[in-house]
């Protein structure tokens, strides 16, 4: 890897939106290390390579403590500072959750929060020491509402969130910046592979995760607390979420996620 170019780390990175991330990071002069857990990642690095970087692909499960530190050693092992990271990889499951099947739950929060919280403190500390860093962690919109049949989901993106605030103040007298990315619904994989082909947001149209990814990747270079990405809907949505009561936004996201409510 190149010593005169910067280091960034982009988790989730062999689709959607975590691979719009590395193509920013790549287009921008950034060699990367790029993680997933599926093979796919291998080809996601060559075609990130021909803008002119240098990129390491690590096929890990951040599901385990195993996987996040087999990450973390091979940024470790570039002899390189880490300039930026984007901590995005995530897991959603739609459905009842008295239905749902626990493991799925537990994959959830495995992946969305104690992978997240386990990378944040090697890559902030290695940060801190230098007094300089950039990390984007990737929330949502759902966030910001009682996620009704995707209760799992909606709660481990409010504690990513709330995480992504709590450190932006205790590191804002430091040359270290958080970012909180806040997409809406994004056409990714996300929502078949949580099985929520059947609702009405996972049949309605969405953000291009392309634009969603530029938009997150220009308030992490300039240091913004966060951003809502990427529609004016989504913009909207947030909007409207700030003056709702958490029993209305929770009734609102029952009829976009209710299992059957797309053939409604």
């Amino acid at each position: 890897m190149s010593a005169t170019r910067p280091l960034a780390l982009v988790t989730g990175a062999s689709s959607g939106i975590g691979l719009e991330l590395a193509k920013q990071f790549a287009q921008h002069g950034y060699d990367l290390v790029v993680n997933a857990e599926d093979a796919t990642i291998e080809i996601a690095a060559q075609d990130l390579a021909t803008a002119g970087v240098d990129v390491r692909a690590v096929r890990a499960d951040l599901r385990t403590d195993d996987g996040v530190a087999e990450l973390y050693a091979a940024v470790t092992a570039t002899g390189r500072p880490l300039d930026a990271a984007a901590l995005n990889a995530g897991v959603g499951q739609g459905g009842a959750f008295l239905d749902n099947d626990l493991a799925a739950e537990f994959a959830i929060i495995d992946l969305n929060i104690r992978s997240t919280v386990h990378l944040a403190k090697r890559v902030l500390r290695d940060m801190a020491a230098r007094d300089a860093g950039k990390v984007l962690i990737t929330s949502s919109i759902a966030s910001t509402m009682p996620g009704t049949f995707q209760a799992v989901y909606n709660a481990s993106k409010s504690f990513l969130q709330s995480f992504a605030e709590a450190l932006q103040n205790e590191l804002k007298d430091t040359g270290i910046t958080i970012t909180s990315l806040m997409p809406g619904p994004t056409e990714t994989e996300f929502f078949h592979r949580a099985d929520m082909d059947d609702t009405r947001i996972g049949q309605a149209s969405k953000d291009d995760p392309a634009k969603v990814a530029k938009q997150g990747f220009e308030a992490l270079m300039k240091g913004e607390d966060r951003v809502v990405a990427a529609s004016v809907s989504t913009k909207a949505q947030e909007a409207v979420g700030k003056v709702l009561p958490d029993k209305a936004k929770a009734a609102m996201h029952r009829r976009m996620a209710e299992p059957g409510s797309g053939d409604n």
